[in-house]
């Protein structure tokens, strides 16, 4: 019995021992199969990652090219504007230089005829010695006389002979000298005045619009200058980009014109697309915001004043707003304008008069002036024609005329905007006159250029030395615009006193345009 128990033990162990044995192998090719398919899965990973990532190689590749290609492209248009500035400097040394030459020509020409001169003077004074060396031996010898004493009587003689001639070279000379003296003045007093409006006209004249980076100019400038001539021809204003960095200036007399240009300027920096149709595209939708704005500012002045419910009409409210943008001898017209309406107001009440109507009477008094710059005429008539096209009450209009004396004051509300005027327009520091008659001549010069026949538009620019004209092509031809030019030229010099001189430019362009509508 012992034997057989141990015998089945073994047998039991050596059982358990195989079917161990075997279920380990099995266990191990699970191992091994589970192992190969994670180093599969590892490996499709690897691939797939190594297949993103030169995917990314190519797309950074192409941003990188096409980086250097656009920089390439910025690099190459700077070095053309540069290039273009190079040459136009260039030029102007080499006219300068021309210029000097000419003037080194002459002088040298000048310098020779007084040494000619001098030697000519010099000759008549040996002359002259000799003639009177053989004067004092001829009247020594006739006379019996000593040298000193021929000497005296020739001195005397010729002193008397020559006494007439010597009273009438000297009236000759003081004439001479008092007209050289009062052309002198003149010309001192003119240089003067002329460099002190045109400090004043900086001042007062032109808007500066910050543009951040200088490459901005070039963009501005544009391909062969016309992104610039086109805002100078929409906005009517004069762009003046020089060396100033991150600036450029914007000039022009009409303030209304200045602003918008500066607004215009702005919107296309941000936008960053500039080129001519974006610019007159941009422009329109500024000025009709501004036209609204404009009209918006009027309402608020009426609600301020209390003459919100009083029936201003719309046309004459939009112009309240654009006495914002109008100077009268340095005076902002609106600021006046409120002036006078306060203060109109207060001395009628207290004269017992009716406050808001004078108040009303105040705030348009001058409202003609926000149409001078497009309407040629007086504001007096300007602004009394308008009130009364739009039914405003009779004390205005008297107001309107009596304030500078066009008819006799009739109630105690125009009596009181008259007082209030003189108040506002006497207040130390209120006006200059330069100012006014600088506005007055170039308002003048584009009036008289508007009147030809075919003139569209007309903008003085570069402080009113330069008037820029444009004409409907389909009536004026190039040859008669050069006529045309000539003419307007001929009937400023007759028309208007200026200093210097007044460049023309008459502009013809030919638009084509066509609408393509959806089939």
């Amino acid at each position: 019995m012992i034997i057989e128990v141990i015998v089945i033990s073994s047998l039991s162990a050596l059982l358990a021992f195989f079917l161990a044995k075997k279920m380990d192998k099995a266990k191990y090719e699970i191992y091994v199969s589970e192992a190969k398919a994670k180093a599969k899965a590892i490996e499709h990973e690897a691939e797939m990652k190594l297949e993103n990532a030169k995917s990314k190689a190519k797309e950074l590749e192409l941003e990188a090219k096409n980086s250097y290609e656009m920089q390439k492209l910025e690099l190459k248009q700077e070095y053309e504007n540069k290039l273009a500035e190079i040459l136009k400097k260039e030029e102007e040394i080499e006219n300068i230089l021309k210029e000097h030459y000419k003037r080194d020509e002459e002088l040298k020409k000048v310098i020779k005829e007084i040494e000619k001169e001098k030697e000519y003077i010099q000759k008549q004074k040996e002359k002259y010695k000799e003639k009177l060396q053989e004067i004092e031996k001829v009247l020594s010898n006739a006379a019996g006389l000593t040298k000193d004493e021929a000497k005296e009587v020739i001195l005397k003689k010729t002193e008397e002979s020559l006494r007439e001639e010597v009273a009438h070279l000297t009236r000759k000379i003081l004439k001479e000298a008092e007209e050289n003296a009062k052309k002198k003045a003149n010309f001192v007093i003119a240089q003067a005045t002329t460099r002190y409006a045109g400090e004043f006209a900086g001042e007062r004249l032109i808007n500066v619009v910050a543009i951040g980076d200088d490459e901005m100019k070039g963009r501005i400038i544009g391909k062969e200058g016309k992104n610039i001539k086109t805002l100078e021809m929409v906005t009517g204003c004069d762009i003046i980009i020089d060396e100033t960095p991150g600036i450029i200036t914007v000039s022009s007399f009409n303030i209304y014109r200045r602003q918008i240009a500066v607004e215009t300027i702005k919107r296309l920096i941000e936008d960053g697309r500039i080129h001519p149709a974006r610019i007159e595209e941009v422009y329109n939708k500024v000025y009709e915001e501004f036209e609204e704005k404009t009209k918006t500012e009027g309402e608020e002045i009426l609600l301020d004043l209390g003459l919100s419910g009083a029936g201003i009409h719309p046309e004459i409210t939009k112009l309240i707003g654009r006495l914002k943008y109008r100077a009268s001898y340095g005076q902002n017209a609106l600021m006046h304008s409120l002036e006078v309406a306060h203060l109109a107001g207060i001395m009628a009440a207290e004269m017992g008069g009716d406050e808001l109507l004078a108040k009303r009477a105040g705030i348009l008094h001058d409202i003609g002036k926000a149409l001078t710059h497009e309407i040629g005429g007086d504001h007096v008539n300007i602004g009394y024609d308008l009130c009364k096209r739009y039914n405003e009450p009779e004390e205005v209009l008297n107001a309107i005329k009596a304030h500078h004396g066009y008819e006799e004051i009739k109630s105690i509300e125009a009596a009181a905007v008259c007082t209030a005027d003189a108040l506002s327009a006497a207040r130390p520091g209120a006006r200059r006159e330069v100012l006014e008659a600088f506005l007055k001549r170039v308002t003048q010069i584009e009036e008289i250029a508007k009147s030809f026949d075919g003139v569209i538009k007309a903008y003085a620019m570069n402080a009113g030395r330069e008037i820029r004209v444009m004409v409907e092509a389909d009536l004026i031809s190039d040859d008669e615009a050069v006529l045309l030019s000539r003419e307007i030229a001929k009937r400023i010099s007759e028309e208007v006193t200026f200093p210097g001189e007044i460049k023309v430019n008459v502009i013809r362009e030919k638009r084509a345009i066509t609408f393509a509508s959806a089939s």
